[in-house]
């Protein structure tokens, strides 16, 4: 199978322009031509699953479009999406912010979809993707340490009773350093497919690991790679897998 992992920035480019007339002005203007770009390039490598984070739902911004539904027409693909903050956030019922959301999308048979949500921070959802022979888990966590740190326990709690292989994806925000999540990883049993700690951001020169795949161990990576295009200010990760059968 192949999994690709993006943070499309709700499809407003990067570069120096975003930050012009103003810092951060990149957020609002309107992502057409982006998005196109970012579609045509995920459908070039024809994924049989896609995570994205960063979701524009249906704001001005995409003329009212949902762009996980463009993708996923584009794509052929079913399309599931939440928003990331949760129905009792403040946050989340601001204008443009209650459009922003985190999908999956996939050509395969979906056998059941659940919306998890944090006990803290701003960035909530974890989104579980049941599928026949996997159970695939998409996160964005906080910005800030002391929320990420909890956020990990409870992303733990979530996934250690699944009994199919799975693999728990997105932007983990480890701001502090990778080492952020090997407690993580070993209370899980996960291991990272990236085992070349492949930097993810920025992505015009990029310096830090923020974006994960972690699968266990009934996985096997067969391709890792970061393609390096400059549609979003993170790359996009790119995952070839075998899952194994039971004996």
């Amino acid at each position: 199978m192949r999994l690709l992992v993006y943070n499309i920035r709700y499809g407003t480019g990067a570069g120096a322009g975003f930050h012009f007339p103003v810092p951060f002005g990149g957020y609002l203007r309107h992502t057409d031509e982006n998005l196109e770009n970012i579609t045509a390039f995920i459908k070039s490598y024809r994924p049989d699953v896609v995570g994205l984070i960063e979701v524009d739902s249906g704001s001005f911004r995409s003329r009212k479009l949902n762009q996980a539904s463009v993708i996923g027409r584009a794509l052929g693909h079913y399309h599931i999406f939440e928003s990331k903050y949760g129905s009792s956030s403040v946050i989340g019922k601001l204008p443009i912010v209650n459009k922003q959301v985190n999908a999956f999308l996939t050509r395969e048979k979906i056998k059941t979809q659940k919306f998890h949500y944090f006990r803290k921070g701003m960035k909530r959802l974890v989104i579980e993707l049941e599928l026949e022979n996997l159970t695939i888990f998409l996160v964005h966590l906080s910005l800030k340490f002391r929320h990420r740190h909890g956020q990990l326990f409870d992303l733990y709690k979530i996934i250690k009773d699944v009994k199919k292989p799975r693999i728990v994806v997105g932007d983990f925000n480890p701001l502090w350093g990778d080492d952020e999540i090997e407690l993580f990883l070993a209370a899980s049993g996960l291991q990272s497919a990236n085992t070349k700690d492949l930097p993810t951001h920025p992505s015009y020169a990029p310096k830090r690991e923020l974006d994960f795949v972690l699968h266990s161990p009934e996985i096997r990576i067969t391709r890792f790679e970061t393609p390096q295009v400059l549609f979003s200010d993170h790359l996009p990760l790119l995952c070839d897998f075998k899952v194994a059968h039971p004996t």
